[in-house]
Order: C-alpha cells, then structure tokens, then sequence
C-alpha cells in the first residue's frame, strides 16, 4: 500500500506548525505512526524543535529555501528517508511562500508514486490578515499568484484566529474563497483546533489504507493540476516569491536586548515584516523562549530550549546590511 501524504500550506504566521502538532498528537492517540517534512526558508529550524520539544517522532528537514523552488531536487530523497520508518501517514509543512501544487506535481514522479499518494492538501489562513494580502502585497505579482494558488489548490481550508475578527470579516472571507475555490471544505478556528475526523479518513495504522479517496487515484484530480501548473508557468526555476527575503539577527547571551527593546524594533519595521520567530534569551534571569511574530502580533512562550539562542525575521526588501546595523547599536555591539 502507498503511504498517504497530507500537505500543510498557507502564509507565513497562519498557524501551520500548530496544527502539525495537533496533527500528530491525534495520529498518536489513533495508534497512526507519522512521517514528517519540515521546510523552512531560512538556514535554522525553528519549528522542527518546536514539534520536538512536544513530540519525538523523527523529522527530516529542508531549510534554506522553498521545497517548491530551490529544494525541489531534494524533495524526493528527503521523502525516502522517512520510508525506513515504516510510517502509516507523510506530513509535509511548507514554506509560507510555497505553491502546493509543485508538490502535488513531484509525487507523481515515479520514484516516490510507487510508495506514496497525496491524500489531501490543507491551506491554513490567518482570519485577521488574509484579505489585506493582495493589496500589501501589490508589488510583487508572484507572491500574490502564489497565495491565491493555496486557496485554489486546497481540498480542506483552515479559518484560523476566528476569535480576532468580526462574523461579518468572515463571511468576506468565505465568498473570497468561494470565487477560487468552490469545492474544498471549509473550518473555522482557533488556535488550528480542528475536528480531525475528516482529516483522518482512510488514513489507518500498519498502512492498511484505502487507496480510494486520495488524489492522484483520481485521474481528473491530477490532471488538473497538472495542467493548471502548466497553464500558469509552476515549472520555472524562478521562486514563488520574488521580494520576500530571510536573515537572522546575531543573538548574544551576554547582552542581549530586553523583550521591550525587541517588539520596538520588530514594530517600526512592521511594514516591511512578515515574520520573526527564534529561540531567545532575556535579561535577567537568562530564560530561553520561544518567540513569534505574525500578523503584526507578538507571542512569548518559555521554552526548554538549550542551544545557541538566534531570531530569524523574514520580510519584503529586507536591506539587510541596515538592519543589521541597527540590530547591533541596539544590542549595543558597536
């Protein structure tokens, strides 16, 4: 039996990797064994030692760029890896910036269509943000086709942070995926707390899975994506993203700055910031945590966390040699 593989794709800060988690921690309750790919578009896996630090299931990683893009040649040797494991079900955490339809299009290469099927792609969107992407993202024409291309490629479409906005912001939200998509399911949340029934369905332990169901079985499913990504020029080498850039910020232990200074810096470059996230220490107690910047909100959470502390920011038109320099007269390192 194919391994079925469940796709994870939206925007940077939409609540991916929490609903990784939950993911499995339910394939674990189910008595399901998972597998799972984690892309990260900067050189250090924040949130591969997130899902670590609550769960120990082994993860392979590609990190420093987008699986759909630059990665796409490791894709298949990075799925291999899992199979050793004997999983009963693949997850695979995009990059924000990733179109699921590449990915769709590399499982059916024959090397990995003998042991998997793509099962299901999910599109998480982050309810308080996700309207105003086309016109904050206006300049660059590839990033705003990619996003349109997770709500087009979606079976199932996450509402996540329900709780930020008003009914009404939701109910735009629904006709704006209904006009691209008018055959995925759709689930409104909080915090990516999501029945999982159906997203489970077929998928079983000892890989005695259902082939019926998924969608490369499916002639007609394949062959439009197939064609939409010829129809739309998926296959060339340029990224799904072209402005969208990643840096990390030096962190020292001996002078850090405080978690004041951090959220004044990451605000008045809120503009140009999509997102910040990294393991950090602060003064004066030295306690590492877990810090998130998306959609314009900050989360602090203390962590476990005993490695070299380091924050990653990703934006658009990121100068990094000015950034870099106004890290460091905060850090007060020159």
């Amino acid at each position: 039996m194919r391994i079925p593989v469940v796709v994870l794709s939206g925007f940077l800060g939409s609540g991916k990797t929490t609903l990784l988690l939950r993911l499995v921690k339910e394939a674990k309750a189910r008595g399901v064994k998972p597998g799972i790919l984690m892309n990260e578009l900067g050189q250090l896996d924040v949130d591969g030692f997130t899902v670590n630090e609550f769960d120990d299931t082994n993860i392979q990683k590609l990190l420093d760029g987008c699986v759909c893009c630059s990665k796409k040649s490791e894709l298949a040797s990075s799925l291999n890896r899992l199979l050793p494991q004997k999983p009963d079900v693949i997850f695979i955490e995009l990059t924000g910036v990733a179109n699921p339809e590449e990915i769709a299009d590399a499982l059916t290469e024959p090397g990995l269509l003998r042991s998997m099927r793509l099962k299901q792609i999910i599109t998480v969107l982050d309810a308080e943000n996700v309207l105003d992407y086309n016109s904050v993202f206006s300049s660059d024409r590839q990033l705003v086709h990619t996003l349109r291309r997770q709500i087009e490629a979606a079976d199932f479409i996450i509402v996540n942070k329900t709780d930020l906005v008003s009914p009404s912001v939701l109910q735009k939200i629904e006709k704006a995926i209904r006009k691209q998509n008018d055959r995925c399911s759709i689930a409104y949340t909080t915090h990516s707390q999501v029945d999982m029934d159906p997203l489970f369905h077929g998928i079983e332990p000892n890989a005695a899975n259902a082939v019926s169901g998924d969608r490369l079985a499916r002639g007609s499913a394949l062959s439009v994506v197939k064609r939409s990504i010829r129809e739309h020029e998926h296959l060339h080498p340029e990224p799904s993203y072209s402005r969208v850039r990643t840096m990390m910020l030096p962190w020292t232990e001996s002078n850090p700055p405080t978690r004041e200074k951090l959220e004044k810096f990451l605000h008045q470059r809120r503009e140009l910031l999509l997102r910040a996230k990294g393991y950090v220490t602060l003064p004066p107690t030295g306690q590492p945590h877990l810090f998130q910047y998306a959609g314009k909100r900050m989360y602090w959470e203390t962590t476990a966390f005993s490695g070299s502390p380091y924050l990653v920011i990703i934006g658009i038109d990121l100068d990094e040699e000015r950034l870099l320099h106004d890290w460091n007269v905060l850090c007060e390192m020159v």
